[in-house]
């Protein structure tokens, strides 16, 4: 029986936070039946044809990186004279600039071209930049790539192949992976985030509403998309979820394709690590409140689920794990007295066996990925790298709530290099 209003704040808690661990476990089950089709169906997947395709690459102070980026994207297993490689060196202060001009002397008699913006037209954040790498492309489909990218080779031919057999696909993304996973903690709690994202929660939106979130690299989008549309949003932050939404409400659906893989680097400090998720956080509370409306339109269809799904994730679960937090650590010091402690430890046992078993499950899907060591990580995950997103959450809303007030304009923070 709830005898006071600590015991109706924790159930209320409790209770949000099941709703998501519940809505996860669908999708993570969704993800490996998703995962066991394609591993066991795997047939040719060669291109009777190859259309033209613009690879964009927008890029500000990635001298450490760029090179490597692009010596990966020029060998690609693609017709050389079949697609374009366009980098945006969006006002560089590095010597970003020096790099690409050898790469390019290198490579002649490629379709490698440089736009170097200074701080007038460039310097904008990551939209305005593709949106310029745009205007100077040709291609049919339009590829992205971040500039710490190294996609495999067969990264591009596996997402046009995806798009071309499939004429309601507005755009189709691959798998990114982190290349320096084993750096440090950090990192190896960021590459099993990156497995659990993609094949539990990405495939298994796939394989139940045909509904994926463009993940801002390894992505081909349809050229006449992006024009009937005016390209990238230049406000938003987090221009991949934000561009989603509007593939979504033209009609078409976004595929997810498995066999197309890209490494990519990832912070190896918590100081990048929180700037680069507070964008994401301030991002996303951006695309909500710009698409809420369409919660309420029935021909919406299953937008309105991924509206609720962010929803639920960046305000009642975000909510919910503050307060439940607090009623335990205010319960354990003798603050405060609650009737239910007993149950709600239950519940909160459960959901840690739910998540650890989930985030087990999709390392199992990737080759390498299943050690004694993750294991052991996965087990700590949930009590530290976990609970930072609480932090970020709180942080990137209140700079979310700042830039309303002050009708800031948003800035992009390009995530450090090492």
């Amino acid at each position: 029986m709830l005898n006071n209003v600590y015991d109706y704040l924790l159930v209320a808690s409790l209770f949000s936070i099941w709703i998501v661990i519940l809505m996860n476990v669908v999708l993570a089950t969704s993800g490996f039946v998703s995962y066991m089709k394609h591993y066991r169906n795997q047939t040719n997947r060669d291109l009777d044809h190859y259309p033209f395709v613009s690879v964009l690459i927008p890029a500000h102070n990635e001298a450490k990186v760029i090179e490597k980026t692009l010596l990966s994207i020029l060998n690609l297993d693609y017709k050389n004279d079949q697609y374009e490689i366009i980098v945006i060196n969006d006002n560089s202060s590095d010597d970003s600039a020096d790099v690409l001009k050898k790469m390019q002397e290198k490579y002649p008699k490629r379709f490698l071209k440089i736009i170097n913006t200074d701080n007038k037209i460039g310097g904008k954040g990551k939209s305005n930049a593709l949106n310029i790498g745009l205007a100077y492309s040709k291609g049919e489909f339009i590829v992205i790539y971040d500039a710490d990218n190294t996609p495999e080779k067969s990264a591009l031919k596996e997402l046009v192949y995806s798009i071309v057999h499939d004429d309601h696909a507005g755009a189709v993304i691959g798998k990114f992976r982190c290349r320096n996973k084993n750096a440090n903690f950090l990192t190896r709690c960021i590459n099993l985030e990156s497995l659990y994202f993609q094949w539990m929660a990405q495939a298994g939106r796939w394989q139940l509403f045909k509904l994926c979130t463009i993940p801002g690299t390894n992505f081909i989008i349809r050229r006449s998309i992006l024009e009937k549309i005016g390209g990238w949003d230049t406000k938003a932050v987090t221009e991949d979820t934000e561009i989603s939404f509007r593939i979504y409400l033209l009609g078409y659906h976004i595929r997810f394709c498995p066999y197309s893989a890209s490494w990519e680097q990832e912070p190896e400090n918590l100081s990048v690590w929180f700037k680069q998720r507070n964008r994401w956080v301030k991002g996303n509370y951006y695309v909500l409140f710009k698409n809420y409306k369409y919660l309420f339109d029935k021909d919406a269809g299953f937008v309105r689920f991924d509206l609720i799904y962010y929803i639920s994730v960046y305000i009642f679960f975000f909510v919910a794990a503050i307060t439940s937090d607090l009623i335990f650590i205010l319960n354990f010091g003798g603050f405060i007295q609650t009737t239910v402690m007993g149950y709600s430890l239950l519940l909160w046992f459960l959901a840690y066996v739910l998540f650890v078993l989930s985030v087990q499950i999709s390392s199992s899907t990737e080759k390498g990925e299943v050690s004694l060591s993750n294991s052991l990580i996965i087990l700590v995950m949930y009590f530290t790298y976990c609970k930072l997103w609480a932090v970020v959450a709180a942080m990137g809303f209140i700079s979310f709530i700042k830039d309303l007030i002050f009708k800031r304009e948003a800035k992009w923070y390009k995530t450090e290099r090492f």
